[in-house]
């Protein structure tokens, strides 16, 4: 530090060094005179220089032990473990539709079947079972090479030949390494294992060669995940559609899904339902992959449903049968409150639409081809069958009362349409059904029942449905007391809940349509139809329509858009129909009077 005395020329004692010359100034710049900077900067070490050596500890460091559970499965060993809880959780759904439905022995016999052809027909099957890994890396200690070997192998397998020679060559060298000296010497050995690398290192220069700048694929095989679209449990619902359809059984996408929001399927939480020895090897991501958090949409279950019998008749050439339609129709018929008249009629108007009834559109035979811009298929071909069958009930009741808003009476006798209902009183019925019937079950997810508004009967109900829905199964044997034998609960609440089409199903006495004279100017049945397009977002759909749609929707379980456009596309196909038959008819008149004429 410079000595605390005053600058000669300012008389100031603030002194500072600066940074880059190391001169002394003081606050007004004045440069200290007869000022000595020594610098310490050293550039060589001398011999006496101290240096403080590092020695190396010879303290071993203790290795950091795993806090995993070793119980939990991981990896290839985990996903085959997941597609077992999943085929165990697909016998339960058998048992449990078999006890519900009354199914026959040979369903069982179909499930088994279909799965097996839904697991072939996965982008990416299941891995092999890892019993014989398990007995070989148990056997003896002095395999590590051979199991290090063999855990590499589906690696090597994805990557395919360019692998390289290098890779290829390590597994050689580890088995000649731990092989014993017989085999060293054997001379036949020797050349057929010299061919095999020549071999494999010929053909990965040419696929290098050939393919030139294409990257080679790491042969570490990416981590397996959980909750693929075809690994998920709703395929295992799929997989009963299927089946369903190959025993020919009338049923409908809403049942699986009522039944599955009721807890009579297994399907959500199905961890409670495993034994034991599987829960234990989940890991959280596997137990989230196999609890899915609400009921499947009916688009979705026929997307994959459809998606599979198209693969099993591709690949497999299993074909798998139509809809049993005549069953299927009457209860469509029925969700609307209609008569025998109404389904005779749908039948004739499906049969003129050609509503398709197999579960994909490829299953069908295609449309014959006039002119080669022809289609092969129509448009909602692949749609929900139930929705086809219920859009044709609706095309039918458009041509009968119009639906929009004017009045259509018939003036012949022998006109059907004197045979339906009343369409105030069918309005009427079909308004009160569809407040009154309960398509998805009484304590679902989407229910807005509060358990202070229940009554003592609804309260029993809905505690016995916590228990089935929250207790294992081991844990809903309730022991026999006094109370419970003397003083059992009602079923028939019961047995209202698990028939909630009942009250649908009740048959009422409406009206009949009355005929008019042929001198009033109202509009006769099929008469001035309009057609509604489902992309106007802007437009709006008269009232006795919409309430239509709206039961269709409701007891289909789609979006009313998604009716309304089969509707539409139904309307519009018709409407070409009757367009070539007038102009054929007429052509046909035209030609005899043409002949008359000559």
């Amino acid at each position: 530090m410079a000595p605390r005395r005053r600058c000669p020329i300012c008389g100031s004692k603030q002194w500072h060094k600066e940074p880059s010359s190391g001169l002394i100034t003081c606050s007004e710049g004045h440069v200290l005179q007869n000022y000595r900077n020594e610098t310490r900067e050293v550039t060589e070490l001398g011999p006496h220089a101290l240096k403080k050596r590092a020695l190396k500890s010879t303290r071993k460091k203790k290795e950091r032990e795993s806090k995993a559970d070793p119980r939990l499965y991981h990896g290839e060993r985990a996903r085959y473990h997941y597609f077992q809880c999943l085929q165990l959780l697909l016998r339960m759904q058998v048992t449990a539709l078999t006890g519900l439905w009354g199914l026959p022995a040979e369903f069982e016999i179909v499930c088994r079947d279909v799965w097996a052809l839904h697991l072939s027909l996965l982008p990416v099957p299941p891995p092999a079972e890892p019993l014989s890994a398990t007995q070989a890396q148990s056997d003896t200690p002095s395999s590590k090479p051979d199991q290090s070997t063999h855990d590499t192998s589906p690696s090597r397998e994805g990557s395919g030949d360019e692998a390289g020679p290098e890779k290829t060559a390590e597994p050689a060298n580890s088995e000649s390494s731990s092989s014993s000296s017989d085999e060293e010497d054997d001379p036949e050995m020797v050349e057929l294992m010299r061919q095999a690398e020549e071999a494999s290192s010929s053909s990965s220069e040419d696929d290098e060669g050939g393919e030139g700048a294409q990257k080679k694929v790491p042969a570490s095989r990416t981590k397996t995940k959980f909750g693929r679209k075809y690994d998920l449990p709703v395929n295992n619902l799929a997989v009963l559609v299927v089946a369903c359809w190959t025993l020919r059984l009338p049923a409908t996408y809403m049942d699986f899904v009522r039944l599955v929001e009721g807890y009579d399927l297994p399907y959500l939480d199905p961890v409670r339902l495993l034994p034991e020895s599987l829960t234990t090897h989940l890991t959280k991501h596997t137990k989230s992959a196999l609890s899915p958090e609400h009921a499947p949409s009916v688009i979705l279950l026929h997307g994959l449903a459809s998606r599979l019998a198209k693969l099993m008749y591709s690949t497999h050439q299993v074909q798998t049968p139509e809809m049993n339609a005549a069953p299927t129709l009457w209860r469509a018929v029925r969700a609307l409150c209609g008569t025998p008249t109404l389904y005779v009629l749908t039948k004739k108007v499906a049969r003129v639409l050609s509503v398709p009834l197999t579960l994909h559109r490829t299953l069908s035979a295609p449309l014959e081809r006039v002119k080669k811009k022809d289609p092969t298929w129509h448009k909602f071909d692949n749609a929900v069958p139930e929705v086809s069958l219920i859009a044709t009930v609706i095309v039918v009741l458009k041509m009968v009362y119009g639906l929009d808003g004017k009045p259509r009476s018939p003036k012949k006798r022998n006109d059907p349409a004197c045979s339906l209902p009343c369409m105030d009183d069918f309005l009427g019925r079909i308004k009160a059904c569809d407040d009154s019937a309960h398509e998805h079950h009484r304590f679902c997810a989407t229910s807005q029942m509060y358990v202070q508004d229940m009554d003592n009967n609804a309260l029993d109900d809905y505690l016995a449905f916590c228990e089935k829905a929250l207790l294992p199964q081991e844990d809903r044997i309730v022991e026999r007391n006094a109370a419970i034998t003397f003083f059992p609960l009602d079923k028939q609440d019961k047995e209202m809940q698990d028939n909630p089409q009942s009250l649908s199903a009740e048959p009422t006495s409406m009206e009949a349509t009355l005929r008019v004279d042929e001198d009033d100017d109202c509009l006769l049945p099929g008469e001035k139809l309009p057609i509604y397009n489902t992309f106007d977002a802007l437009g709006s759909l008269p009232e006795e329509y919409d309430m239509v749609i709206r039961r269709a929707a409701h007891w289909c379980g789609v979006h009313d858009d998604y009716v309304a456009g089969v509707v539409e596309r139904f309307e519009r196909r018709l409407l070409r129909w009757w367009t070539r038959r007038t102009d054929g008819e007429g052509t046909d008149s035209d030609n005899q009077d043409a002949d008359g004429s000559v």
